[in-house]
């Protein structure tokens, strides 16, 4: 099976950094899109940040400019680093990866999730 661990959540003042990182471990051949999502109490889950296998990043309007996705491919880690933080950003953050689990067949799978809260 394929598990997906995130780490580096915490609490932090506004205007302040924090670098999620999300580690995939199990039987992966390849890993094709990854991505970082969050949800904060009330709301829908939000798509933050993609990156394709080849580095392709997009980003949601709320965060470009601020938070930078990145992937390290042999180890099968994708990060978020999130600057210049604000209120507006606590939630949990889940990171989601297509995982190919056979020729030509990718399924997804998520994180746990990790707590980010931004104090004013």
């Amino acid at each position: 099976q394929v598990q997906l661990v995130e780490s580096g959540g915490g609490l932090v003042q506004a205007g302040g950094s924090l670098r999620l990182s999300c580690a995939a471990s199990g039987s992966i051949s390849s890993i094709n899109n990854m991505r970082w999502y969050r949800q904060a109490p009330g709301k829908q889950r939000e798509l933050v940040a993609a990156i394709t296998r080849d580095g392709t990043a997009n980003y949601a309007e709320s965060v470009k400019g601020r938070f930078t996705i990145s992937r390290d491919n042999p180890n099968n880690t994708v990060d978020l680093q999130m600057n210049s933080l604000k209120p507006e950003d606590t939630a949990v953050y889940c990171c989601y990866a297509d995982v190919q689990i056979g020729f030509g067949a990718y399924r997804g799978f998520w994180g746990q999730g990790t707590q980010v809260t931004v104090s004013s």
